[in-house]
């Protein structure tokens, strides 16, 4: 392949790389909306969404192969390459956490706990996530360390709203006494530290891009 046609197959990568990002983002703001309203509709949507996600990460996944096994890409182009293989596979588990809280929507009570404030967290980590594929999209070293410095927030967040829930837990439900209350209540209280737990590894997966981001533009991974 002449030079100009592989820079062009590489630039195709990242347009197709960020093209997956946008649908990705799509299905988590549709699946937060459909938790926080309790829209079994859209919840729906994103559930029955997943295998277009699915599709396009196995399509882009051997389109890098290729690239790598046919090209043999030096330097910077490999880093490039590299690094984009797995940000798609940080991009694909995004999706699956998407499903997942379209799932909690189904099955959680979203009047108990209300006063947990799911939007603010599932904001900030979609928020990350953006940042990340940004700074993938734009080269841009410093964003990548800021998602990383962010990242610490988001896991706060996550540790005050799970603590508030077990505490509530205990003052408001196994003080009456009441053992099928309490078994009711637990089975509300998983799904909900599920869900806590899962936008917290969006975060994670945000870190992982933007620290994929930075080899590719740094030769060096380290987000410190």
């Amino acid at each position: 392949m002449p030079r100009d046609e592989f820079q062009q197959s590489l630039a195709d990568l990242r347009s197709e790389v960020l093209a997956m990002s946008d649908l990705v983002a799509d299905r988590l703001d549709r699946a937060l909306t459909a938790l926080e309203t309790v829209d079994e509709a859209t919840a729906q949507v994103v559930i029955g969404g997943d295998d277009e996600i699915d599709r396009r990460y196995l399509e882009l996944e051997s389109t890098c192969i290729q690239l790598l096994a046919q090209q043999q890409p030096v330097a910077g182009d490999l880093r490039f390459v590299a690094a984009s293989f797995k940000i798609l596979t940080d991009l694909e588990r995004v999706g699956d956490l998407a499903v997942n809280l379209a799932q909690y929507t189904l099955e959680a009570d979203r009047k108990r706990f209300a006063e947990v404030d799911l939007s603010a967290i599932g904001d900030l980590a979609t928020a990350l996530l953006d940042d990340a594929m940004t700074a993938y999209r734009t080269d841009d070293a410093a964003l990548c360390h800021e998602v990383a410095a962010r990242d610490d927030e988001l896991d706060s967040l996550c540790q005050r709203a799970s603590q508030r829930v077990v505490r509530d837990l205990i003052e408001r439900e196994v003080a009456d006494g009441d053992s099928w209350a309490v078994e009711r209540l637990l089975d509300d209280v998983s799904r909900l530290l599920l869900t806590i737990r899962d936008l917290e590894r969006v975060g994670d997966h945000a870190v992982n891009v933007a620290a994929r981001s930075l080899y590719m533009i740094e030769s060096d991974p380290t987000l410190v």
